[in-house]
């Protein structure tokens, strides 16, 4: 938080006496001494508008993490229907009852609608994004027939994902840094994490198996937008976990 100073701290303050004029008139000191206090009310004055334009500026400024701190988030639950079910199981049921998987959204991001055919061809099942910049986003993908993650091997995994994602593939071609690593979460599940830093764009992917299905949870920004949301972007990532 920026320190605001008084403006008596701002404003110096000087004394200056004046000497008495020595009787020989040829002597011209006094007039000296006058000519300089003549405009000491013009610095003070300037001093204290100074003082009056920085306390304004530094009020005015808002610390640039306030916003991330209090970001709100809402729930969405994901079915990771096949494209065959593709709208619902019909009746009474509600995705909550039938999620298999959960993750945060931000307040104000708008949803996506995911056609039965991207569904079918690279296993999209949900998407979110910035309605300020579309290209901030997070979605899910799943894949079935995989019980469990290991002994697969990290970039096997990353590897098989971009085969159906053009983007990821591109992404990885070019990236400047990728790293990876293993987790369990409370319950013993195991989750591959991987965080993939390019020259545009920067990615955060979290991998697990469960319920016969591989999932596979992305969050991506241009680097301007990673920069300024990174706080966000990564409670988002942390935030997918799938219902058991």
């Amino acid at each position: 938080m920026a320190t605001i100073f008084s403006g008596s701290a701002l404003v110096s303050t000087s004394t200056s006496t004046l000497t008495k004029p020595p009787q020989t008139p040829t002597k011209a000191t006094p007039i000296t001494c006058l000519t300089k206090a003549a405009p000491q009310t013009n610095n003070k004055l300037t001093t204290t508008l100074t003082a009056i334009a920085t306390a304004a500026v530094v009020l005015s400024s808002s610390p640039p993490t306030l916003a991330d701190s209090t970001t709100a988030y809402s729930i969405y639950y994901g079915t990771a229907a096949s494209a065959a079910n593709y709208g619902g199981y019909g009746g009474n049921s509600s995705k909550k009852d039938s999620a298999e998987y959960t993750y945060e959204v931000p307040q104000g991001w708008k949803e996506r609608l995911v056609s039965k055919v991207e569904k079918g061809t690279n296993g999209t099942d949900s998407e979110f994004y910035n309605p300020k910049k579309k290209t901030e986003r997070e979605y899910l993908t799943f894949l079935s027939g995989f019980r469990q993650l290991d002994p697969i091997p990290k970039d096997v995994v990353l590897n098989n994902l971009a085969l159906s994602d053009v983007l990821l593939l591109d992404q990885i071609s070019n990236a400047e840094s990728l790293t990876s690593q293993d987790r369990r979460d409370e319950n013993g599940q195991l989750y591959y994490d991987y965080e993939i830093d390019g020259a545009a764009t920067h990615s955060l992917i979290s991998v697990t198996c469960a319920n016969n299905k591989l999932y596979a949870h992305f969050v991506n920004a241009p680097s301007p937008e990673w920069n300024r949301d990174q706080e966000m972007l990564r409670h988002l990532h942390q935030s997918f976990k799938t219902l058991l």
